[in-house]
């Protein structure tokens, strides 16, 4: 007879159902514990540039572009004012120390002139007035003293003799009195003249002096009317070239307005612009070479202009052993200007990335060269070459320095 067989709890279709559960749970578990789960883009290596990070010198400089000017440039400035008469030289002829380049004439300058030199005139003659009169005047002076001692020694004979006579009783005492009236009367007399002639005197002398120092600075403008009269004559103050004067005939001229320069071509230097990020960076004596005729030629920093415009500011370099032979006016020219010593450092490739990125971070090449893995760095100086590698980045590494724009915010890139 048959026989009833107990149920097996693991059935063929049990254990199939097992299994797949376990399969589906460590797939899960995988997935979110052990997969790779960052965004991804595949990219051409073809399209990328990728640069090897290394250990080396940093040079700390900066490429400039400096454009040649003479080392001396002289303003002209009109002194006077007046319309021009005569223009005797053109812009970018050679001149040479005090030839004349322009004559103005200015009519109120010249009236001016005029009537100071009519003032001067006069009171040079009033000058002259005034010492011959005190010079008759001094003669009056000693004439009146000399009657005046001439009275006093009669009167002191007569006083002299009176009183003998009145000792004597031989005379009245109303004729003594009356002698002794008189020679006193005329002794007071002269102290007083004495003294009338003393406060004269002074008072010419000082007459004198006014008279003296009104000329003294009547002559002096004068002079200085004379002067800017000879200022209507624009003449070169230096030799060099004429190189802008851009007055005609018949034009007016304002004072100190300018009307041209004139350049020194005894010597060169480079005017500089820099950018304004350097501003702080950039000082008198720092150096700089650039390259003219198949050689290095050195410069030196001798003036800085801080003002910026336009985000860049200017300098003045001189050459330290000579302008280069053939170098000319208005030429410009790369420069590698030196910011400080060349240092060991861990360097960088310049590229795109850093406008996309701000230096902040890089997709760094892994070791199989498939995928490329952002990574956070820290930059510090930069040249035209290099960056400086301060945290982030170590020597042999490769990393991605063109530009990230078309990469989004993907942090894996698979080539």
């Amino acid at each position: 007879m048959d026989r009833v067989l107990p149920k097996r709890f693991w059935t063929q279709q049990r254990i199939l159902i097992a299994v797949g559960a376990v399969l589906i749970s460590s797939l899960l578990a995988y997935t979110f514990l052990f997969a790779d789960n960052r965004s991804k883009l595949n990219v051409e290596r073809e399209k990328i540039t990728v640069s090897t990070v290394s250990t080396g010198p940093f040079e700390d400089f900066i490429a400039v572009t400096g454009v040649v000017q003479p080392l001396k440039t002289i303003r002209l400035d009109a002194i006077a004012g007046g319309y021009v008469t005569e223009k005797l030289v053109e812009g970018g002829s050679m001149v040479k120390q005090g030839d004349v380049l322009l004559r103005l004439e200015n009519q109120n300058l010249r009236l001016n002139f005029l009537q100071s030199e009519t003032e001067a005139n006069r009171l040079v003659n009033d000058l002259q007035n005034t010492r011959q009169r005190l010079r008759v005047e001094r003669y009056t002076q000693r004439k009146t003293l000399s009657d005046l001692d001439f009275q006093i020694s009669q009167a002191k004979d007569v006083y002299d003799r009176q009183a003998k006579l009145f000792k004597d009783k031989v005379v009245s005492e109303q004729d003594y009195i009356k002698a002794k009236n008189d020679y006193e009367r005329l002794v007071e007399q002269r102290k007083i003249e004495v003294e009338s002639q003393k406060y004269q005197e002074e008072n010419a002398k000082t007459q004198i002096q006014m008279l003296e120092g009104t000329l003294a600075r009547t002559q002096k403008n004068v002079a200085l009317w004379q002067q800017t009269l000879n200022n209507l004559v624009v003449k070169a103050p230096v030799s060099g070239l004429l190189s802008s004067m851009d007055i005609e005939v018949g034009s007016n001229i304002n004072q100190g307005q300018n009307i041209g320069q004139i350049d020194d071509l005894d010597g060169f230097k480079m005017r500089v612009g820099v950018d304004e990020h350097y501003l702080n960076r950039i000082f008198t004596g720092l150096k700089g070479t650039f390259e003219f005729n198949n050689e290095k030629h050195e410069l030196e920093i001798t003036r800085v202009y801080p003002e910026v415009r336009n985000g860049r500011f200017e300098v003045d370099m001189i050459f330290t052993k000579g302008a280069p032979k053939g170098i000319k006016r208005g030429q410009s020219s790369p420069i590698q200007l030196e910011l400080g010593k060349a240092s060991k450092a861990t360097l960088l490739p310049v590229g795109g990335f850093f406008s996309d990125t701000g230096g902040n971070w890089v997709y760094v090449v892994g070791n199989d060269g498939k995928r490329a893995v952002k990574r956070n760095i820290t930059l510090g100086r930069k040249n035209p070459e290099y960056y400086e590698v301060l945290e982030g980045l170590q020597p042999g590494e490769q990393v991605i320095t063109s530009s990230y724009e078309n990469f989004g915010d993907n942090e894996v890139l698979e080539f």
